[in-house]
């Protein structure tokens, strides 16, 4: 009792004071930047479900189960393109993503990933229904190349399954190397921040004051608190355009540009789409399908749209007025084969047996330097190096395009290769050669 009487005439003399306090705190701007770098980028930002199917052994035998699976990515392109770390969604049998504020789920596919990278491309499908819109809003690209320590940042994601979570902090360190022992991975170069990340924020962003993409939430240190990492987006653009871009095209074009815009054709593969086309060395690409093409990444999430054995109308400039050309694109396989063997080839039924046939051998290249020839049946090859100790029995054209490119130039490749000599439709020993290529 005595006690109160002795607080109650302090707050009343205090009353007048905490008045004024709330009439200043009245006329303070609640809008932080962090608060605009939410409103700015969460529209971009996704919670990613998924479920793994996986057989399961026990007393009674075995059987399939299904496990669920969580985690955070951010659209990079109108078009639905979205990147995540591969960890998110290794294994999965379907992919589901949603919004914040849009109680809809929408289906995704992998597109393709970089697994020592931790990262994977993902494909909402179809971008154009999510709640009447007509594209996603892709986040804004900025640059790891001059963060500092201390500046503040933001990470959202959805840690834990809180869908959507915001947390901020500081750039607490730069260019760290993390092992990650239970998934074989090393990163290098990573950032380091205290903003809160857990389970459920890898592959999410993390942003700059600006609101622009610096990183993507990758790794936590399970022993410490506010320990967590992201990588850099420079290293995240780099990878998107030499390795995850190129593995998510459907088709073949036939030509390279090269680096830096405007954009110059620096090499027509002979014989092959583009060439048939028309298009030359030197040439410059301003247009595929009627869109302007300024940048490579313009090309590149252009290229993605096109499906093999498609006609596409590109518009170059050269040293005269601008010219159209039509091109009629190969798919990814013949692509890969004709860039790397100067063949391309298909499929055909010999007896009850599946086999493979060359089809086209392009100008120049290794087949023909070993003297390959249409119609020649290629049973088996062995690769001098990566691993193989035996020869390597080829059924199909997407087992040699795999084998294919996990093989780096100038490796060679012995070859096994029936020549039907009597046109009899049939493949003996005497029509067996041996023969060696270099891969370009």
């Amino acid at each position: 009792m005595w006690t109160l009487m002795i607080a109650a005439p302090l707050a009343l003399a205090q009353e007048p004071v905490r008045d004024q306090i709330y009439t200043t705190l009245a006329e303070v701007d609640r809008v932080t930047p962090e608060a605009l770098v939410v409103q700015a980028a969460r529209p971009s930002v996704v919670f990613i479900e998924t479920e793994i199917t996986q057989p399961v052994r026990s007393f009674w035998g075995s059987s399939n189960r299904t496990f669920s699976g969580s985690g955070s990515g951010v659209v990079i392109h109108s078009d639905g393109y979205i990147v995540t770390n591969y960890h998110v969604v290794k294994g999965a049998n379907t992919i589901t993503v949603s919004f914040d504020g849009d109680p809809q789920r929408y289906g995704a596919e992998l597109v393709s990933f970089v697994r020592s990278e931790d990262l994977a491309l993902l494909k909402m499908s179809p971008p154009d229904r999510r709640s009447g819109e007509a594209s996603v809003p892709p986040v804004r690209m900025g640059t790891s190349v001059d963060l500092m320590e201390g500046e503040r940042v933001v990470a959202i994601g959805s840690p834990y399954g809180q869908t959507h979570t915001v947390s901020t902090g500081i750039i607490s360190g730069l260019h760290r190397d993390v092992n990650v022992p239970n998934e074989g991975l090393h990163f290098r170069d990573l950032i380091q921040t205290d903003a809160s990340i857990n389970f459920g924020n890898s592959g999410g962003p993390l942003l700059n004051i600006r609101g622009e993409l610096i990183g993507i939430n990758t790794a936590m240190n399970r022993q410490a608190e506010n320990i967590g990492f992201a990588i850099p987006v420079d290293r995240v653009r780099e990878v998107l355009t030499d390795l995850l871009f190129p593995q998510a095209r459907r088709s073949w074009l036939g030509f390279e540009l090269a680096p830096g815009e405007p954009l110059r054709v620096a090499r027509v593969w002979p014989d092959g789409p583009a060439d048939g086309a028309g298009l030359c060395e030197g040439d410059f690409v301003v247009s595929i399908q009627g869109k302007d093409i300024l940048t490579h990444e313009d090309f590149l999430h252009a290229s993605l749209e096109i499906e093999p054995e498609a006609t596409v109308q590109l518009e170059v400039a050269g040293t005269g007025e601008r010219r159209s050309l039509e091109l009629s694109t190969w798919d990814k396989v013949d692509g890969l084969l004709f860039e790397r063997l100067g063949m391309t080839v298909r499929e055909t039924l010999i007896g009850s047996n599946r086999w493979i046939l060359v089809d086209r051998v392009g100008p120049d290249g290794p087949a023909e330097d070993l003297g390959l020839r249409n119609g020649d049946l290629i049973p088996a090859i062995l690769p001098r190096a990566g691993g193989a100790q035996s020869a390597l029995r080829i059924r199909d054209r997407s087992t040699l395009a795999q084998v294919i490119s996990r093989l780096q130039p100038g490796v060679s490749i012995d070859m096994d290769v029936y020549r039907d000599e009597d046109e009899d439709r049939e493949f003996s020993r005497d029509e067996l050669y041996k023969g060696t290529l270099e891969l370009r």
